[in-house]
């Protein structure tokens, strides 16, 4: 049996080397062990040559499911030495670095997936419409005639040639939407509003360090630093943590520079209001990390939610990474009160500027336009009275079918309308008919 060596660093992350083809080496690497805490598969990579734990790069590794996927390699008679080193690392700038460029070769290497993808479907159809030019008139299969196998073969290709046609088309829809998923992953990841909640979880986690190295509990437990290995594993994890909100204070830095508002305590006061997915609502309260709000669920189908009036007394609490705009209790009145007439074009729509890169710019409110009012109605029998100052009506003629004896058609029977005819709506009533202009039969 071959040596295999199993190394972990931050930098390269977990690999395992030293491995060959039909070794018995893949039935342990690619086969859970809850027993020994082993539930992330390795895989093989043809770039590296050698096995790998995926998502462990910038991490670290639990050497206790190391130490286990070890032994159970050597229960199958292979010699394995374990090497472990946290302090082989690199910055989290450039581990952000290269996960954009890998997402950005991703979109690339996508985006050629699903333009072959679209090319073989549509060489299938066109495929497809070629053998059914033969069928163009509608030319059935004559059985029991020398083309009957061939129309058959044909018809068989047509549809094998379609399904082709169809499946390549949603390979290539499916490789389209991940080159976008993929080409949107910067913009994703550098969102201020989402940047921002993520300060605030990594500032939580640094003071849980802190808490931890001074020897007090945090988030419900503690963390013993006693031996040498964990003091240097909780400087380890305060250097990083220290390290990612710098980086991230810089993303949100150069958001402010392009327009991005970051909201806080002192934006708000009591009688405001607040820019929410396109609605704007009172401002309650103002906390310290929050402004209470009338219940969002006042907001459907509503722009602007008051303090007062609304159909739930429920409260909700809006965090500032979630405000996207703000107004006065007087900037309000006054938009309210400005006729939509007088309003520039982009402030006469709904949702007034369309929304930029960042959400700190708020749509512009509208006012509802004025309901037409219908005229007032009069009495009850109003109506009733005055079509009684009316002029009667005149007598009402009677159809030429209905006198007696009964108008006769042009082939001397007696008009359909003139017999007995049950009661039904006038819609749905036979049109009387013209008198023939032919004498009737003479009797013998």
């Amino acid at each position: 049996m071959s040596a295999i060596e199993i190394t972990h660093t931050r930098r390269e992350g977990t690999l395992i080397e030293g491995t060959s083809r039909n070794d018995g080496s893949k039935e342990v690497l690619r086969t859970r062990h809850y027993a020994s805490g082993y539930t992330t598969l390795a895989k093989w990579s043809r770039n590296l040559e050698c096995w790998y734990l995926p998502y462990s790069r910038d991490k670290q590794t639990s050497k206790p499911m190391l130490e286990a996927l070890a032994d159970r390699l050597r229960a199958e008679g292979f010699e394995v030495t374990v090497t472990i080193d946290e302090t082989d690392r690199r910055s989290f700038a450039e581990a952000e670095e290269d996960r954009v460029e890998r997402a950005e070769d991703r979109a690339e290497r996508f985006g050629q997936y699903a333009g072959n993808a679209a090319a073989r479907s549509e060489a299938a159809w066109k495929r497809s419409h070629d053998i059914s030019e033969r069928f163009h008139m509608g030319q059935p299969i004559l059985v029991g005639h020398h083309s009957e196998r061939r129309a058959r073969r044909d018809h068989e290709r047509m549809d094998t040639a379609m399904r082709t046609s169809i499946g390549e088309r949603d390979k290539a829809g499916n490789w389209a939407d991940r080159e976008k998923a993929a080409a949107g992953y910067e913009q994703f990841r550098k969102n201020p509003s989402r940047t921002l909640r993520r300060i605030a979880k990594l500032k939580a986690d640094l003071r849980a360090v802190e808490k931890w190295q001074r020897g007090e509990s945090a988030k419900g437990y503690t963390r013993t630093a006693h031996s040498p290995e964990a003091v240097q594993e909780l400087a380890t994890e305060h250097e990083e943590l220290a390290e990612q909100i710098t980086y991230w204070e810089k993303v949100i830095t150069e958001a402010e520079k392009e327009g991005f508002k970051v909201w806080s305590k002192a934006d708000f006061q009591r009688g405001d209001y607040v820019c929410h997915g396109g609605t704007w609502y009172a401002v309650l309260r103002v906390n310290a990390k929050s402004v209470t709000i009338p219940h969002i669920h006042n907001g459907v189908g509503q722009k602007v939610v008051h303090a007062d009036g609304n159909r739930l007394e429920w409260t909700w609490p809006l965090p500032y990474d979630k405000v996207s705009g703000r107004m006065s209790a007087d900037e309000m009145q006054r938009k309210l009160a400005t006729p939509v007439a007088a309003r520039l074009p982009w402030e006469r729509s709904r949702a007034g500027l369309l929304w930029s890169h960042h959400p700190g710019h708020a749509p512009a409110l509208d006012a509802d336009p004025p309901r037409r009012e219908r005229p007032p109605r009069g009495p009850r029998n109003s109506g009733r009275a005055a079509a009684n100052d009316r002029a009667p009506p005149g007598p009402r003629r009677r159809p030429p079918c209905l006198d007696w004896p009964p108008a006769l058609t042009s082939g001397g029977r007696p008009c359909a309308c003139s017999a007995p005819q049950p009661r039904t709506s006038p819609a749905s009533s036979p049109k009387p008919c013209a008198p023939s202009s032919r004498p009737p039969p003479i009797s013998p």
